[in-house]
Parts: C-alpha cells; structure tokens; sequence
C-alpha cells in the first residue's frame, strides 16, 4: 500500500466554496456568495450557483474564467512613505503601495482600505477577505489614530466643535476624542476616530478653515508603526493576527 505523502491530506480535504474563494485573496466570504449566486464560478468548468457547494484544493475553482488558489492567509503591515497611491491596479497611479510590496511574498495581497496619497503611515495588507472586510465596515467602529499637522494653530473652540461634531456635506461626523500633541505647538493635533469615510480627517479641518500640512496614521486597530522606518513592512506576529481576528 502506498504511503501518503506530507500534505496530501491537506489537498484532499473539502471546504465551503465561498471560503475557497476568499481563501484566495480575492474578496470576503459574503462577497463570494453574490459571485456564486450570479453564476459567475465554475467549479471544474461547471457553473456552480449552490453556495453550499464543496470543493478540494486540487479542483479547478474559476471566477469571471480566471483559476483561483486557496492561498495561505498573510498579513503585513507597512509604514507607507507620501505620495504612494493606496491601489492595485491603476497604470495612471504612478507609484503606488504595490510597488513596495512587491517582494514581500508569494501571496497576492491588496490594502485593508486605504490612505491619501499625501498621507503616511500604518497600512495593513492582507489576502484574507473576511479579515479585510470587518475590518473596514462602518459597523465594526475599528480605532484609528491621526497626528495632524495644520498650517497654525488650532483653537479651543475649534477642538471642542471637532469632539463634539460637526456638519459635513455628506453628513455629521465628531472625533472619538482630540487634543494637543505639544502644548507647546497647538497646530499639531492627535485625533482618535473610526469612520472610513473619504478624506474624512482632512475635510473635518478644511471644513473649520485649516490646510493639513502632514497627515500620519500612527495607529490602526491596535498596530502602530512602532520600529518600522517609513516606507517598510514587516510581518505581523501571531498574536498580533490573533488579535485583529477578534475585532
């Protein structure tokens, strides 16, 4: 009787479709299920609409007719340099956060939401899905951290309408909590919040008559840029995935 080799229990072994797909780095779970539903995955070059459907690592799982890899999941986190733009594929972009990413592993990875391309630091990068989505949905309310550089100094007023809100065009917005930096130089502020919302942190000051000078991301759910230069990523650790993988 044959002996069977390391892994070949890991390529036999079925699971979910859906899963297969986000396995793959190429959306969440939730997402799948629409792309199955829509009869856009073949499964051995059968179309496949029951999300209930299982499949082996060995099998041939296509979406919009290009084969899928149920990828291992990693997770990288970099301290993005100005003037990258936070995509994937836009030949127009010029430099991008690819572009440094480029050799860090054999998995494609994309960015769990994005910066500014004149704003810097802590930019996660991952090819889990489900990850990626929770962590960027409004529900799940995920901190993140801001030192604003403005262009003078911030009043009190100012830093009290901010925390207790004000009124953009697309809607009210508050910090979870601001203050000074320095006391010594009130036009650097810290700002805590949680909404996703494009240029939210730069709209909020313009909004009040300030020009962002710097904007620095120094904190993201729980990861900082602690002992990371500008411009380079690391892995995260295990209990560090753990973590996320609880929010």
């Amino acid at each position: 009787m044959p002996r069977s080799r390391p892994g070949d229990h890991h390529r036999t072994e079925e699971m979910r479709l859906n899963r297969f797909i986000a396995n793959a780095g190429v959306c969440s779970r939730r997402e799948a299920d629409k792309y199955i539903a829509a009869g856009l995955v073949t499964v051995n070059n059968v179309v496949v609409s029951d999300m209930g459907t299982k499949v082996k690592m060995t099998d041939d799982v296509r979406l919009n007719g290009r084969r899928l890899n149920a990828e291992k999941k990693v997770y990288l986190l970099l301290n993005k340099p100005k003037d990258y733009v936070t995509t994937t594929d836009d030949p127009k972009a010029g430099q991008t956060v690819m572009d440094l990413m480029e050799n860090a592993c054999r998995e494609r990875i994309y960015p769990v939401g994005r910066l500014d391309k004149g704003t810097t630091g802590v930019l996660l990068f991952t090819n889990d899905g489900d990850l990626s989505e929770r962590l960027t949905h409004p529900s799940h309310s995920v901190k993140k951290i801001y030192q604003v550089t403005l262009d003078r100094q911030v009043t009190k007023n100012d830093m009290l309408q901010i925390a207790d809100g004000i009124d953009l065009e697309d809607g009210p917005i508050a910090a979870d909590a601001i203050s000074y930096v320095d006391p010594g130089d009130k036009s650097v502020i810290g700002l805590e919040i949680h909404s996703g919302r494009n240029r939210i942190v730069r709209r909020i000051f313009e909004h009040l008559g300030y020009r962002v000078r710097k904007l620095d991301r120094v904190y993201f759910a729980g990861l900082t840029k602690k002992n990371l230069p500008r411009g380079k990523w690391r892995m995260l650790s295990k209990k560090e995935v753990n973590f996320l993988k609880m929010k």
